[in-house]
């Protein structure tokens, strides 16, 4: 029988110098990969000139694309020296997270990959990642996997946020729950949901629900994909595979007011445009999959009256926000996904 081969599918966004780290970590497993699929979003910090600069690409994409451009260059193990197929995909324009995976898995499928490791650019697998993930899979019947996932570190311990539980009872206003630390004590225990920094996929399971949600931009398109990877197979989590997550924001980083002892997180209006997909898609989500529609309402006006609450006592441009705010649930409600509105909103511009 064919051995099965594995494709690590990696969207990058002006983060070069962490692209690196990560497809340098993809290069240093004790399980070789086979493939890399990267899809470059239309980065603007140099990334095309930087991968030749490093011997991942041999050319250039051209300056201006009117259609993804690809290309297949011959890397190298750094444990074996055994060729790895890097896949180049240069985006024409950014599509977010959400439209690079995408494009990512559908590639990556349509060149015939049994297993698609998915991942961010800031994610840096630990070497012995991808075999740990591997073996566990002798363990568990393999016709009942839709896919298996990796523990993810984010400042020296587990977040648990990446993995956990899905809350149809109660999806608004976060559909997932997280898996307690309990979990990560046993070898392989069955989840729900997995983020898409270090989640691998059976084509299988690809070949019965499609591809990622390319609509969602960015946010919780992980938890959509999982939903419906859900459907047709199990997910389960390897806590002994690791991957650290080096991207992620603080919370504590942002600017915080007190309001009746409860402390609220305040966004610069120059970052706002990002929570618009977050609040969309987790309406659209709740709309969709919620076992109690009225409960959903109800929890859904909660948190939007909060939300103006807020902006009213602590927020400036008090006026745009509301109808930004009021536009993202909305169009999570109408199934709207028109995600060039948050900067058309907020800058008077399109541009992602």
């Amino acid at each position: 029988m064919k051995e099965d081969t594995v494709c690590a599918v990696v969207v990058t966004y002006n983060r070069k110098e962490l692209l690196l780290e990560c497809l340098e970590a993809l290069r240093r497993q004790t399980r070789p990969i086979d493939a890399i699929y990267l899809i470059d979003n239309s980065s603007t910090d140099g990334t095309p000139e930087f991968l030749l600069e490093k011997g991942y690409i041999k050319e250039l994409p051209p300056p201006k694309l009117l259609k993804p451009w690809e290309k297949i260059f011959i890397i190298h193990d750094a444990m074996s020296e055994k060729r790895i197929k890097f896949h180049y995909v240069r985006m024409p324009k950014n599509v977010g997270g959400a439209g690079g995976f995408y494009e990512g898995v559908k590639r990556a499928y349509s060149m015939g990959y049994t297993w698609l490791w998915l991942m961010d650019d800031d994610a840096e697998p630990a070497p012995n990642a991808l075999e740990k993930l591997l073996e566990a899979l002798d363990s568990l019947n393999l016709e009942e996997i839709s896919a298996i996932a990796s523990s993810v570190v984010e400042y020296n311990k587990i977040n648990l946020y990446t993995r956990g539980y899905l809350d149809f009872d109660n999806p608004f206003p976060l559909i997932q729950k997280p898996a307690p630390y309990e979990v990560y004590k046993h070898k392989v225990s069955e989840i729900d949901f997995a983020s898409f920094v270090g989640i691998l996929i059976h084509r299988d399971a690809i070949s019965k629900i499609g591809f990622p949600k390319k609509e969602f931009f960015i946010y919780h398109d992980d938890v959509e994909y999982c939903i419906r990877l859900k459907q047709v197979g199990k997910i389960y989590l390897v806590p002994g595979s690791v991957i650290k997550h080096k991207g992620a924001l603080k919370k504590q980083e942002l600017p915080t007011r007190k309001f009746f002892g409860k402390m609220f997180y305040r966004i610069p209006y120059r970052e706002l445009w990002r929570t618009y997909y977050g609040i969309r898609n987790l309406t659209y989500l709740g709309k969709i999959y919620s076992n109690s529609k009225f409960k959903f309402i109800i929890r859904l006006l909660k948190k939007y009256l909060l939300s103006l609450v807020s902006i009213i006592l602590f927020d400036d441009h008090k006026i745009t926000r509301i109808y930004f705010i009021s536009s993202a649930y909305l169009d999570g409600l109408m199934e709207i996904f028109d995600n060039k509105k948050p900067k058309r909103i907020l800058y008077g511009r399109e541009s992602q």
